[in-house]
């Protein structure tokens, strides 16, 4: 599927979650005004300060911008591009991302910089590809999506975020802290490819991202481009093991430990043990609770991402 060409014409309206992100919100917005100013751009900010605003923000930005043939972008980390991306999938808009996260894996993956001054002027020159959306119940995640262990370890993450300042350093240091307490296993049964299995696991995640899933060992990561997801799933272990783990996806080698399995597919649909009607789950790293079963695809309709011209593009590293 290909996209229509934008002239550079077109009028950004950009939803910016100044609750999110490394840098100041108020350098952020005006750097933005800066570059697009420059440029003779047309653009109109829409900042939010809470994740609760962001849905209806997204509606809004979706709406301006069809009606004046605009392009909706999203400002913040992976979490806040999941949200505006679910207002802007399947409306047929085009969709640019200003990368404000730790992280930044869905930017990442497409050469997008991570520099907001630097994102901004792509921004100017990039132009609408399709890419994959994976969905959890009919709501989007671009990167992954998860239940059991792995929600826990980023309300954590959050929780040590604000105490000590965003950094993967950080980040980490909360994974040790996290996974040295005692964790319950879910008891799931798991439906895909025409066949049923049960297992008991910490935690089951779902990717969607070719990067992140290649810096963690994972041999899958190709699934991504035969259109399907790829799952990923631990054994029952105790916490050395679990820290055995982490250090593996910190070498690129999680893939290869015995206590880890996982698999591309279509379509994978997760029931919980003991008649459990809500289940808590994390999508691009922002926590939902959703109605059981879990229903994982791929969305029949791709994502118009906007992407820098190829020598803008940074490397994926």
């Amino acid at each position: 599927m290909s996209c229509a060409p934008l002239t550079g014409q077109e009028p950004f309206f950009i939803v910016l979650n100044t609750g999110s992100g490394r840098d100041d919100a108020n350098e952020v917005q005006a750097i933005i005004r800066r570059v697009l100013d420059g440029a003779g751009r047309r653009y109109e900010l829409m900042p939010v300060d809470s994740g609760s605003q962001l849905a209806s923000t997204a509606q809004a930005a979706v709406g301006r911008a069809r009606d004046h043939g605009g392009v909706v972008v999203a400002a913040g980390g992976d979490g806040t591009l999941s949200a505006v991306a679910q207002a802007v999938l399947g409306t047929g808009l085009p969709f640019g991302i200003l990368p404000q996260g730790t992280f930044n894996y869905f930017g990442r993956t497409y050469g997008i910089p991570q520099d907001t001054e630097i994102a901004a002027r792509c921004l100017l020159a990039a132009q609408p590809q399709p890419v994959q959306v994976g969905l959890l119940n009919g709501q989007v995640f671009l990167v992954n999506a998860s239940l059991g262990l792995y929600p826990q370890l980023l309300e954590d993450r959050e929780a040590y975020k604000q105490r000590y300042g965003r950094s993967r350093y950080v980040a980490l240091w909360s994974a040790l802290v996290t996974l040295a307490r005692a964790h319950r296993q879910l008891k799931v049964q798991l439906e895909y490819e025409g066949q049923q299995r049960s297992l008991r696991t910490p935690t089951i995640v779902v990717g969607n991202n070719a990067l992140q899933l290649e810096q963690v060992g994972i041999a899958e990561a190709d699934e991504l481009e035969r259109g399907r997801l790829v799952a990923m799933s631990v054994k029952p272990v105790g916490a050395l093991a679990l820290y055995g783990l982490v250090l593996r996806g910190w070498l690129s080698r999680l893939g290869d430990a015995d206590h880890v399995m996982s698999f591309g597919f279509d379509r994978l649909t997760v029931r919980i043990g003991r008649g459990r009607r809500r289940v808590k789950v994390a999508m691009d790293g922002e926590i939902h609770w959703l109605d059981s079963p879990l229903e994982f695809i791929v969305s029949p309709q791709p994502l118009p991402l906007l992407v820098p011209p190829e020598a803008q593009r940074t490397e994926r590293a």
